[in-house]
């Protein structure tokens, strides 16, 4: 592959690509906490429209979901989407659709103590969600939230389908340009394995800043305890002899 193709078509299309993720990320996150505090609601009937919409986007596939935004809704109703905004709007409110199960799962698993604590402190809903229940939840999203915006990561490449000129769009050209299809979705499969790795830092960055605050710590790894013991074993050795001193006592 030329480094003309590379410079003009995909280094493009990766910052194209990343932003659709941004914007898209943005929308479902909006969406999901919406959605996953409407699915809590004391109301059944606002549980019922969220539950509706949870159901209909959870049942409908993207893809045609966004092919409908850029094709069948201009003819609907008169109004045309840019391309890329009718791939942002799809992947947005699809995968919104999924994190407000995120949202919702994780806000039921706060303790019914924390909230009865709230309502006999006179919190409003609004107050008891702000101050106790998302504070506690938030560090429990995180996880399954980083699961799902690499998933929407790779969504972003149905965006080549309506002509957005993403990195799957521009290996495609290169690939149609060349004729060598190996280097084209080679440096695919690594411009997503890079971008999604980056994304994972961050979330796990955020997760332990989100868990400090808490006070909690980070779980260590099956081999970490392992691991100490074999760099530290005098410390080991000097907890052995204090063992024995003391049995001797």
């Amino acid at each position: 592959m030329s480094s003309g193709i590379f410079t003009e078509w995909f280094l493009p299309g990766v910052w194209i690509t990343i932003q659709v993720t941004l914007y898209s990320a943005a929308l479902a996150a909006v969406v999901a906490f919406g959605v996953g505090i409407a699915r809590t609601h004391r109301l059944w009937i606002v549980r019922f429209v969220a539950g509706t919409y949870f159901e209909i986007f959870r049942g409908t596939s993207a893809l045609v979901f966004m092919l409908w935004m850029a094709f069948a809704f201009p003819l609907m109703f008169g109004w045309q989407f840019v391309p890329m905004a009718a791939g942002v709007l799809a992947l947005g409110l699809t995968y919104g659709a999924y994190g407000s199960e995120i949202v919702r799962g994780a806000l039921q698993a706060v303790t019914a103590a924390q909230r009865e604590a709230g309502i006999a402190l006179s919190f409003t809903r609004g107050q008891r969600l702000r101050r106790i229940e998302l504070p506690q939840a938030w560090p429990e999203m995180i996880p399954p939230f980083n699961n799902l915006l690499i998933e929407l990561l790779k969504g972003t490449a149905l965006v080549s389908v309506i002509s957005v000129a993403d990195m799957t769009f521009a290996g495609n050209l290169s690939r149609l340009a060349t004729s060598e299809s190996a280097p084209a979705y080679t440096l695919l499969l690594v411009c997503y394995f890079v971008i999604a790795f980056a994304l994972t830092r961050g979330m796990r960055a955020l997760e332990r800043k989100a868990k400090a605050g808490l006070g909690q710590t980070p779980k260590k790894g099956p081999l970490s305890g392992l691991l100490s013991r074999k760099l530290n074993p005098e410390g080991e050795m000097s907890q052995a002899r204090a063992g024995t001193a003391g049995g001797q006592g």
